[in-house]
C-alpha cells in the first residue's frame, strides 16, 4: 500500500489512491495470459486492475485491512473468475495462498506501508494532520497506538521511536510523552502530534516534513510489526514463485528499502561489504534463489514525480526467481530488532 493519492472508483466509492510506479511494477511482472501473480497489498487494487486489462491472467490480491474488500468487490465483477482478494497479513500467506488454490506464482508484487485511504480517514489513527482516535492499526486488531503510548515505559518508547523512526530525539520525546500521560491518558492524535511538536530541541524534518512524522511512522511500525511482517512476505514470495518468476517491491522509506536490499542480496549471492548495518559477509554457499533484474533501486520518473509529489521517497526493486531451491534459514537482518510482544508498563 502506498501514500499517493488519485480518485479511484470501487464499491466502496470513491477513495484517494493512485498506485506508485505502476507502469514500471507492470513491466517487471509481464504479465502473460494464463498466469498467476500475487499482489500481496492490494489497497485500492491498481496493480491488481493493471495486469487483469494487460493479461488474460489470474490475480491472487492479499491485504490485512478488511476495508480493501470495498475496492476488490468490483474487480470480482469485472473479471470474472480471474480475481480473488484474501483479507491477510504477509506472515499469514504461506497458509493463506494454498488455501486459495495457489501452489506456484508467476508473480508477487508489493507496495509497502500505509495507504493513502489510511491516512485520509481521521478514525484510523494514521495521520497527525486530523484529529481522530490514536489508533494506528491496519487489522483492527491487538494493542493501539494509544496502549503503547499510555502504557510502555520512557525506555521502551525511546527504543520504538529511535530504531523504527529514526528519530535521534527519541529519549526526550519518550519523556515528554510519558509526563503528559500522567496528567491523563494521549487518546488522540492531534494530542500526541502537539507533545512530540512542543518537545525541546522539536523542529520540521528534513523535506519540511512535520516534527511528529518520524513518531508516527515509529508508532505505526511497531503496532503492525511491519518490518517483521515485510520479512515474512519476501520469504513467502521465495517459497511460491516458479522459476523465471518476478518479484517487484516498491518501499518508501529507508528502514523498507534496506530490508529488501538486504533481502535480495542474501538471496542472490552478492557479497555484502562491511557497514554499520550488517558485517561482511561471504555469498552463501546454496545456489542464488534470486537473480536482480537491475543493481540497486529505481524512482519515479520526473513526469510522475510533478503529478504526484507524495511519489517521492518512492523506491522501486525487482528481481527474477532462479531454480534453485528456496533458502531454509528465516531472513532477519541484524540491525532489525526482534519482535517483541506488548507489554504493559507496571509502575
Amino acid at each position: 500500500m502506498n501514500t499517493s493519492p488519485k480518485t479511484h472508483t470501487g464499491s466502496g466509492g470513491r477513495a484517494p489512491h493512485l498506485p506508485v510506479m505502476l507502469q514500471e511494477v507492470a513491466g517487471v511482472m509481464d504479465a502473460r495470459d494464463g498466469g498467476v501473480y500475487v499482489d500481496g497489498t492490494f489497497g485500492a487494487g491498481g496493480y491488481s486492475r493493471q495486469l487483469l486489462q494487460q493479461a488474460d491472467c489470474r490475480i491472487i490480491a492479499a491485504d490485512r485491512d478488511p476495508g480493501a474488500a470495498s475496492y476488490g468487490q468490483s474487480l470480482v465483477r469485472e473479471f470474472p473468475g480471474r480475481f480473488q482478494l484474501l483479507t491477510a497479513k504477509f506472515s499469514e500467506l504461506e497458509q493463506a495462498l494454498p488455501r486459495a488454490g495457489l501452489t506456484a506464482a508467476d508473480g508477487f508484487m508489493f507496495d509497502i506501508g500505509v495507504s493513502s485511504m489510511q491516512l485520509d480517514q481521521a478514525e484510523r489513527g494514521f495521520s497527525f494532520q486530523q484529529d481522530g482516535p490514536l489508533d494506528m492499526r491496519m487489522g483492527g486488531n491487538g494493542p493501539s497506538a494509544a496502549d503503547v503510548v499510555n502504557n510502555l515505559s520512557a525506555g521502551e518508547l525511546a527504543d520504538i521511536i529511535y530504531h523504527y523512526g529514526e528519530e535521534r530525539r527519541a529519549r526526550a520525546i519518550a519523556k515528554a510523552i510519558v509526563r503528559s500521560r500522567e496528567t491523563g491518558a494521549i487518546t488522540r492524535t492531534m494530542q500526541l502530534a502537539a507533545i512530540v511538536s512542543q518537545t525541546p530541541g522539536a523542529r520540521s524534518a528534513p523535506g519540511g516534513k512535520h516534527p511528529a512524522t518520524r513518531t508516527f511512522q515509529a508508532l505505526r511500525i511497531y503496532v503492525n510489526d511491519e518490518l517483521h511482517e515485510l520479512a515474512s512476505g519476501l520469504m513467502a514470495a521465495e517459497h511460491f514463485l516458479k522459476p523465471e518468476g518476478r518479484l517487484a517491491v516498491v518501499s518508501f522509506h529507508s528502514l523498507e528499502d534496506r530490508i529488501v536490499k538486504l533481502f535480495l542480496a542474501s538471496r542472490s549471492g552478492i557479497r555484502r561489504g562491511a557497514s554499520r548495518h550488517m558485517p561482511e559477509e561471504a555469498a552463501p554457499a546454496q545456489a542464488p534463489s534470486f537473480k536482480l533484474l537491475w543493481n540497486g533501486a529505481r524512482k519515479p520518473g520526473a513526469g510522475e514525480l510533478r503529478a504526484n509529489p507524495r511519489a517521492r521517497s518512492a523506491r522501486l526493486r525487482a528481481a527474477v526467481r532462479t531454480s534453485a531451491p528456496a533458502l531454509t534459514e528465516a531472513f532477519l537482518p541484524e540491525f532489525l530488532p526482534a519482535p517483541a510482544p506488548f507489554t504493559p508498563h507496571k509502575p
